[in-house]
C-alpha cells in the first residue's frame, strides 16, 4: 500500500498536462448518456466515495464532480468516469469514437451495474471496441487489492438475481481501460445510508472497493 500511494502522490503532482485540470486537483466525472436509462440516479454516491477516499489516503481530488455526456470533448479532462444506470443506453457513431478515444489517450471508465444496464453496457461498449470483448477480471489484480484487500472479489452490496458479484474488463495496449462491475451494485453502497438502508458494514465494504477502483484509475494513467 505504501508503494501505491508513493506512485499517486507522484501522477497527482505531474499528470495535468494529460487532463488539463483548473484547480490543481484531480476531478472526476459521471457519464451522462441517451437511450432513457437513469444515469442520473443516487447523485450523492460519486460525493461520499471522493469523501472517503480523501479520508484514508492522501489523494489530491476535488469534492465536487460534474456530469459530462459520452459524446462531448469535456470528458478528456477527467481521468476517472463513473457510468450507472437502470436501463438503456443509446450512443452513435461520434460517440463511440469520442469514448474510444477518450480511453485509449489515459481516461479508465467504471461501469456499475444498478440492475438493467447489462446487455446496454455490453452492446456500448461493443461500439467502441468491435474487436473486444469483456473479461472477468482475476482476484489477484491490483484493483482489488491495492489499498483494501479483497481476496475474494467484489463485494455483495444488493441482492438482484442470486448471482455472485463479477468484475469485468477491457484492455487496450495491456492497460485496464473498462472496469465493469455486475451484481455488485458497489453505488448504491456509496449512495446516502437512508437510501437503501444498507447496514454500515456493507457500506464500508462498497466504499473500500470503490477506492480501490478510484485509486488504480488515477495510477495506470
Amino acid at each position: 500500500m505504501k508503494k501505491i500511494l508513493t506512485i499517486l502522490i507522484l501522477i497527482l503532482s505531474t499528470s495535468s498536462v494529460v487532463f488539463p485540470q483548473t484547480t490543481g486537483e484531480f476531478e472526476i466525472a459521471r457519464a451522462k448518456y441517451r437511450g432513457g436509462g437513469d444515469w442520473y440516479n443516487d447523485p450523492s454516491s460519486l460525493t461520499n466515495l471522493i469523501a472517503f477516499a480523501k479520508s484514508k489516503i492522501p489523494i489530491s481530488i476535488k469534492a465536487i464532480y460534474k456530469d459530462v455526456s459520452i459524446g462531448s470533448t469535456d470528458l478528456y479532462s477527467y481521468p476517472f468516469v463513473f457510468l450507472t444506470g437502470h436501463g438503456n443506453i443509446t450512443i452513435n457513431n461520434a460517440e463511440a469514437i469520442n469514448l474510444r478515444t477518450y480511453l485509449e489517450n489515459g481516461g479508465f471508465l467504471y461501469i456499475d451495474d444498478d440492475y438493467g444496464i447489462d446487455e446496454y453496457a455490453r452492446k456500448m461498449m461493443k461500439q467502441v471496441f468491435p474487436d473486444e470483448e469483456f473479461i472477468e477480471i482475476p482476484f489477484s489484480h491490483p484493483i482489488y487489492n491495492n489499498v483494501f484487500n479483497f481476496e475474494n472479489g467484489l463485494p455483495k452490496i444488493h441482492e438482484h438475481d442470486n448471482q455472485s458479484p463479477r468484475g469485468y474488463g477491457l484492455f487496450r495496449n495491456g492497460r485496464l481501460v473498462v472496469f465493469y462491475t455486475f451484481e455488485s451494485n458497489l453505488g448504491d453502497g456509496w449512495a446516502d445510508p437512508e437510501i437503501h438502508n444498507n447496514p454500515p458494514a456493507i457500506r464500508q465494504q462498497a466504499l473500500q472497493m470503490g477506492t480501490n477502483i478510484l485509486v488504480y484509475a488515477l495510477t495506470e494513467l
